[in-house]
């Protein structure tokens, strides 16, 4: 045995061409069902779980995926906006707690999200250093951002600007980081956090400018003894400082604020279903379950993974046939080969079991590739799973 085992092995290592082939092609048949398993269920766990973390979410009416996404992974959608009524009618209501949540800007290509302080206790995110946003224009980083930005409490950081040529948009906002996220592994950790009211600021719905006393009288349009009308062409404020926060203001009544969605958090199963009934019983508003969102998203990822393990069986069937092809190729190649085993004594049964000792030899690689293989991809979950923060 040990003389097959040898000849086998030389045969393989002096053909590496084939032998890799075969190798290779035997080896994806094993990696793929079980790579898009793993990774199918890696999504799966970790959408659901922070899907269940979310007890109801309300927003506009319109793609009830992209409200899901919104209040999950800050993804911003195409959707309009819920107003900040909605948000005072839950709590008013003694049913739920209501959190809003606002995504519409970035900072350096990372959302920036605006929130108050019940969500950093809903998803039990804590600061690693420094403090939450405290007042406006304070911002709190996701412990990747930090990590990948290189900032840290104490220092600087400006939100994106949305449009270079248009002087009527909003200009970008100095805000100061007051402190870092610990890190949890989930969507918190690629976003910034900033008080609600900061991100109206962002959008040009509140603004700080100097006291209307203390303006040009040539940006005065007009003035009475209630009201003056300053020039648009003023320019606001582009950092919160503590001389200036108390020139904030907004101009229009602030039920009106929009929002990205608001995360509800009701009090009993009765508040639950008396919500949802109220909000999808309008034709503006929406109120759905992340769970089942996330359960029906997941459904359409099954379809298609159920596609992958028929293509995967296909693909097995044609490469089996191919390598049996191969072998056979081979043996009648190796005819010479075989005349001289017999001519020096060699029975036909271990002539057989050379063969079967080559078989094995590349099936056994095939496994070790495909284990290695799934290996590599199990260490590479996190990161991939980054794809959907």
């Amino acid at each position: 045995m040990t003389g097959v085992w040898l000849l086998s092995w030389r045969y393989v290592a002096h053909h590496r061409a084939q032998t890799a082939i075969l190798v290779i092609c035997l080896a994806l048949p094993v990696f793929l069902p079980l790579g898009t398993m793993w990774v199918v269920d890696r999504y799966q766990s970790e959408l659901v779980v922070r899907a269940g973390s979310t007890p109801l979410v309300a927003g506009a009416k319109g793609n009830r995926f992209d409200l899901a996404m919104v209040a999950l992974y800050f993804r911003a959608g195409p959707g309009n906006a819920i107003s900040w009524a909605q948000l005072e009618e839950i709590q008013e209501s003694g049913l739920a707690l209501p959190i809003p949540i606002n995504v519409r800007h970035s900072a350096r290509g990372r959302p920036i999200v605006g929130t108050s302080p019940e969500y950093f206790e809903l998803r039990r995110l804590r600061p690693r250093t420094g403090t939450l946003p405290l007042c406006l224009g304070d911002v709190v980083l996701g412990a990747r951002v930090a990590e990948e930005l290189g900032l840290a409490p104490g220092g600087k950081l400006a939100s994106d600007q949305k449009s270079h040529h248009d002087i009527s948009k909003p200009t970008a906002l100095r805000m100061s980081i007051c402190g870092v996220l610990r890190k949890t592994g989930t969507a918190d950790d690629g976003a910034v956090f900033v008080d609600v009211r900061t991100t109206w600021v962002l959008e040009g719905l509140v603004h700080g400018h100097r006291a209307a006393s203390k303006v040009d009288p040539n940006r005065v349009i007009g003035k009475t003894d209630h009201l003056v009308h300053l020039s648009p062409s003023l320019i606001p404020h582009q950092e919160v400082t503590p001389d200036n926060v108390r020139n904030f203001h907004y101009h229009g009544p602030t039920h009106a604020l929009p929002l990205s969605a608001i995360i509800v958090i009701p009090h009993d199963l009765k508040g639950r279903t008396l919500l949802k009934a109220r909000f999808n019983a309008t034709k503006r508003w929406q109120m759905l379950e992340p769970v089942e969102v996330i359960e029906e998203l997941m459904g359409f990822v099954f379809k298609v993974k159920v596609f992958l393990d028929a293509y995967a069986g296909v693909l097995a069937i044609v490469t089996s046939i191919m390598a049996m092809l191969v072998i056979a190729l081979s043996l009648r190649l190796r005819k010479a080969e075989m005349r001289t085993l017999d001519r020096i004594g060699c029975s036909r049964g271990m002539v057989f079991l050379l063969h079967a000792v080559e078989t094995l030899t590349v099936l056994v690689l095939s496994v070790l590739l495909a284990s290695g293989a799934l290996l590599i991809l199990a260490a590479s979950l996190p990161q991939l799973s980054k794809v959907i923060e």
